[in-house]
């Protein structure tokens, strides 16, 4: 009995993969090896950098929390510490948003816990 090899799903599979790499570089979008290691490598680097982003935004808060307080005349490791012990739980996030689109609203929170 002939070997069945069900070329319907593994052409369908490949041309699912195909279609995910359209816009890339030069063999990596129509030659099947080089995209499958392509589009694998890419979705490495995507799983990856998702947590690396957190990390960014974290960077970036605290630099944006420190020239604000800085600019009353404090600095970030001050401000964050008077509020711990003033038991103010506001996130970097929010932090960072109010001292960059808020000025007024960040300064009230620096005579807060002066």
């Amino acid at each position: 009995m002939p070997r069945s090899v069900n070329h319907v799903a593994s052409r369908a599979r490949r041309k699912k993969l195909l279609k995910k790499t359209k816009g890339y570089y030069g063999a990596r979008k129509n030659v099947w090896t080089v995209a499958k290691n392509a589009y694998e490598k890419g979705q490495g680097y995507a799983y990856r950098d998702r947590k690396a982003k957190k990390r960014t935004f974290r960077g970036l808060w605290i630099q944006r929390i420190n020239a604000a307080a800085r600019l009353e005349g404090m600095s970030y490791s001050q401000f964050m510490g008077l509020l711990k012990k003033n038991e103010i739980e506001i996130n970097r996030k929010v932090l960072a948003d109010l001292a960059m689109n808020q000025p007024e609203a960040f300064k009230a929170i620096i005579e807060k816990v002066k």
